[in-house]
């Protein structure tokens, strides 16, 4: 892959550096990470290839053909060649362990040059970001994070860059959801029911959407598609990526035109209906609470029609000052600028400048003068949806002086929508607000104040914090994953329909609940989080839960129900022949009986009676319904979240268990290792041959040239094989006993390393790590800053993990900790910029 100078001329440079005595750079040099270098190729980069690559990358016979031949300056043409040096050589993997090893300074010093270099030079070309990418976070030595730093690295007090922060289509549709449904109060009895300000629910098709005025609805015509084709609804058009993984980083973000569009269009929909209600989208005779009153215009096949439904006549949607403006015709400029001050606040969380609202009151009004009133104001204020504080949270920090160090602090709006965003999808509570009008944010001491307040307070919902979680343990994909409906059928679950996708969206419904139950008791989560036998169940668990049966099970089960039915029916027949003139008591009835899935042994999840949140009522009787049980998982089958179906299925694919992926999340987010991107000469498809485990399938991994990477993941993954790509719990694997030893390699923690002989073995010993602990902390800090860590923000991060530590795993303690942090509470402006650390 490396491509660019002259083997002779390497080489010759080499000879010269050894027979000097000289090394590339001096050991007495202090470094400072982040810090410009301004070094050419020719002076830097060229002796350290010399020195350390070209001995294996030479003009014949190159390890993994990666030619050093003529590698020369970073050019957008080289550019993809320079991104694999950097990351072979950040991951420590080249040079290899047996060579001479660069130092640390050097390492560190090289790799940022190259990111220096590819970013100057694909800045007008598409750009070099690989380094922010949230995968690539890793990519920096953890021993560096949280060891100690070597003589010569000088490290300077973090902040995080001046940017503009996309929100999320989580966050964008709770805002707009705001405007015209009023959500329930947070009932302390009902914890786990849906409260004012949770995030806004995907329903039972895993569809996000946003939906006017179903809390109205009191009857309709046809099923429940029906009601679902006539309930007036729009998606979520801020689009992010359906993948594993953080996904919202402001350096990934972006508004297209075409959402721009598609938010002009739904702002008409939704200021209408903040205005009249269903009469926007219904007739006036629809609304009456007696639906027997309007039977004759309800006649004929209305099903799937708007005019298919009735609502009652009160008013459930907020009453706002856009509804005052567009009822009267005649309107005064204080009753426009009222409607434009309350939406501006409304979608971007703080109120309008002078200017501002100056600016938009004459746009309505310009709008009503050429349309007239109502479509006038529709067309005007929908401007404001577009607004950029509407659709990202600004953080520029344009207020104050920098300190020495090039930061400046973010300080009253911005600081405490900063908060607030932290750990909220709704406008700042009454306190915080007043916080900010009254100028108490703009401290530390503030931020910990209104941080830890609403930490306290179960009424304030926090569905940034479930998020997090939902981002790093990749629980909610599973009713993405299309599977194959033969190979799903042979796991045992019911293939039929759509039953397995919404079971999968109702098992990540209570894997949040879970995750809620024990952030409450806020003790030792992450180990609790990989080790509770506690499961939240719906109806479908009990399959789900249970345990696949081998075909010799099964069919014992079989014999066993014909036997017993055989029984019942002599039984019944001899009862019969003694009482010929009497009908049968109720249990010797022949009766239909329940039918047996014969492919599971099905488990009994029994407990207390809990909630999880899911939708409102959105397709009349296909909703999702949020009563569980809060029941314990059979011993010695699971332990932990990475063994409930939710998890188990969302690292699978359409025909078997993802070992994979599965062992990469292990590798990646628990011991804190990184694996480069498959190189594209790579052909990454396993052999297809049908019925053979997959453990043997995988064997074209551990060929040389895979195995360096495959070591990483796959004795991580094959742990997992103790369960189905449905996730049940399994021994047999087509007639065989399935394997499931796997192994952990140079991790990094000697206490770690060594074979297991399942996954709950190796869930039990990850639990007990100390480095699992850092790894997670800095997850954490990735998903509440926006960005990777650098080796600046290593005193954070010591500090977090021991706020942690010190707290008995508390996931509040660690939270106030990051959100106090000088990361979290500095930005670097461009013009202001002293060290630049991204």
């Amino acid at each position: 892959m490396l491509k660019t100078f002259g083997i002779d001329r390497l080489q010759s440079f080499a000879f010269v550096i050894v027979l000097l005595g000289l090394t590339p750079l001096s050991h007495a040099e202090t470094y400072t990470p982040g810090q410009p270098i301004n070094q050419d190729f020719a002076g830097f980069a060229e002796p350290f290839l010399a020195e350390h690559c070209v001995d294996c990358h030479g003009e014949s016979d190159p390890e993994g053909d990666l030619s050093l031949e003529s590698l020369g300056p970073i050019d957008a043409i080289n550019a993809s060649v320079w991104t694999s040096v950097w990351a072979q050589v950040s991951l420590q993997e080249m040079p290899p362990p047996d060579m001479s090893q660069p130092e640390v300074i050097e390492r560190l010093k090289f790799t940022d040059w190259i990111v220096s270099e590819l970013s100057r030079v694909m800045h007008d070309k598409g750009g070099f970001n690989a380094d922010q990418d949230p995968n690539k976070g890793n990519f920096l030595d953890h021993e560096l994070l949280f060891g100690a730093l070597p003589d010569g690295i000088q490290l300077v007090p973090t902040s995080s860059p001046a940017r503009i922060w996309r929100v999320t289509p989580q966050e964008h549709i709770t805002r707009l959801n705001e405007l015209i449904n009023t959500e329930p109060r947070y009932d302390p009895n009902k914890p786990g029911l849906r409260t004012h300000g949770d995030a806004v629910p995907t329903n039972h098709g895993g569809e996000l959407k946003l939906y006017f005025g179903v809390d109205r609805i009191i009857k309709w015509q046809g099923g429940t598609v029906a009601y679902a084709t006539a309930v007036k609804s729009v998606p979520a058009v801020l689009s992010s990526p359906r993948n594993h993984g953080l996904k919202n980083y402001p350096d990934f973000s972006t508004v297209n035109s075409a959402e721009a569009t598609q938010i002009m269009g739904i702002a008409s929909d939704i200021i209408r209906y903040m205005a009249d209600g269903p009469l926007s989208i219904a007739e006036s005779y629809q609304i009456t609470d007696d639906p027997q009153s309007i039977a004759d215009k309800m006649r004929g096949d209305l099903r799937g029609l708007p005019t298919s439904l009735v609502y009652s006549t009160k008013t459930k949607r907020p009453i706002t000052p856009v509804h005052h403006l567009m009822k009267e015709d005649v309107n005064t400029d204080e009753r426009v600028r009222a409607a434009v001050d309350f939406l501006f606040e409304a979608l971007t969380f703080r109120p309008p400048s002078e200017t501002e609202s100056d600016s938009y009151v004459e746009i309505v009004e310009q709008s009503i003068d050429k349309l007239g009133v109502k479509d006038g104001a529709v067309l005007g204020l929908s401007a404001i949806f577009l607004d950029r504080d509407a659709l990202f949270r600004p953080e520029l920090a344009r207020e104050g002086a920098p300190d020495e160090h090039g930061r400046v602090m973010l300080q009253d709006w911005e600081l405490g929508l900063a908060v607030n965003h932290a750990l909220r999808y709704i406008q700042p509570d009454a306190d915080l607000r007043q916080s900010i009008v009254d100028g108490r944010m703009r401290t530390k001491e503030d931020v910990k104040r209104e941080v830890e307040r609403m930490l306290a307070d179960d009424s304030l919902r926090k569905p940034r914090i479930l998020q997090f979680f939902r981002d790093y343990f990749d629980y909610d994909l599973g009713g993405y994953i299309c599977k194959d409906t033969r190979a799903l059928e042979e796991t045992g679950v019911n293939s039929k329909g759509v039953a397995h996708y919404r079971a999968m969206f109702d098992a990540t419904a209570s894997t949040d609940r879970l995750i809620e139950l024990i952030l409450q008791e806020d003790t030792e989560v992450l180990k609790r989080l990989l080790t509770t036998d506690q499961v939240v169940a719906s109806n479908a668990d009990s399959t789900y839960f249970g345990k696949q049966r081998s075909r010799a099970e099964a069919s014992a089960s079989v014999k066993a129900e014909k036997a017993a039915a055989r029984e019942a029916a002599l039984a019944l027949a001899e009862w019969k022949k003694a009482n010929p003139d009497k009908e049968p008591p109720e249990g010797k009835q022949s009766k239909k009986k329940p039918k047996i899935n014969h492919a599971v042994t099905e488990v009994k999840l029994t407990g207390p009676d809990i909630f999880a949140r899911v939708s409102q009522r959105s397709f009349g009787r296909g909703s999702m319904k949020p009563e569980r049980t809060l029941a314990t998982a059979p011993e010695g089958e699971r332990l932990g979240i990475l063994t409930h179906p939710s998890w188990l299925v969302s690292h699978s694919d359409a025909m078997d268990n993802h070992v994979i992926r599965r062992g990469r999340w292990i590798q990646e987010r628990l011991i804190g290792g990184a694996i480069p991107d498959v190189p594209i000469t790579v052909d990454a498809m396993l052999p297809d041959e049908p019925r053979t485990p997959l453990r043997q399938r995988m064997r074209v991994t551990r060929e040389e040239y895979c195995w360096t990477c495959h070591q990483k993941m796959d004795p991580l993954g094959f742990p997992f094989e103790m369960y189905n790509h449905a996730g049940l719990y399994r021994e047999v694997e087509y007639r065989e006993p399935v394997d499931t030893t796997g192994e952990v390699i140079d991790s990094g923690d000697p206490t770690l390393d060594g074979k297991v002989d399942n996954a709950i073995e190796l869930i039990q010993r990850l639990s007990e790590s100390e480095r699992v602990e850092q790894v997670f902390v800095r997850h954490a800090f990735r998903f509440w800053m926006g960005r990777n860590e650098t080796l600046n923000d290593a005193p954070v991060l010591q500090a977090a993990h021991r706020a942690y530590r010190d707290s008995n795993g508390s996931m509040k303690a660690l939270l106030v900790s990051l959100l106090t942090s000088d990361a979290f509470l500095y930005r670097t402006r461009h013009d202001s910029a002293v060290v630049s650390e991204d």
